[in-house]
């Protein structure tokens, strides 16, 4: 399992298989979130697996699949929402961890200036640079 540290609230990892949440759970994550669709790859580990484990290991469960290439304001917005609401830290997946790195940033965004978002991001593994002019809007949209 290749788990990324964002910050002290989310960390974000590639795919995790049913094995892994156990792990994550001795880590101490409290809350597992699947931003990847189930059958998105022929196979990806059936997100059910994923859900009974979280279960079986104490974690709050979240599945909000958003489509890669297709991160939309609304995907940030339950996003954003999920964070503040979810027990912490969080664990986000997808495949890579990308798609949550990008749901992160954006909805961060809004409050944070984009340079302190793209240097965590960068020190988890994740050039966000191209989505800076979206970073802006996002938080323009907020003035």
């Amino acid at each position: 399992m290749d788990i990324r540290k964002i910050d002290d609230t989310i960390s974000v990892s590639p795919q995790i298989t049913y094995g892994d949440v156990a792990e994550a759970a001795r880590l101490g994550f409290r809350t597992l979130v699947a931003n990847r669709p189930d059958h998105e790859e022929f196979g990806q580990p059936a997100m059910a697996d994923i859900e009974a484990a979280a279960r079986e290991n104490g974690m709050t469960w979240v599945y909000m699949p958003v489509e890669s290439g297709n991160v939309t304001d609304a995907d940030v917005d339950r996003f954003g929402a999920m964070i503040r609401d979810s027990e912490k830290p969080v664990l986000a997946f997808c495949r890579t961890g990308t798609r949550c790195t990008m749901l992160w940033a954006l909805n961060a965004a809004r409050t944070t200036p984009a340079r302190e978002l793209l240097s965590k991001a960068s020190s988890a593994g994740y050039d966000m640079s191209g989505l800076a002019p979206r970073m802006a809007q996002q938080s323009e949209n907020q003035k």
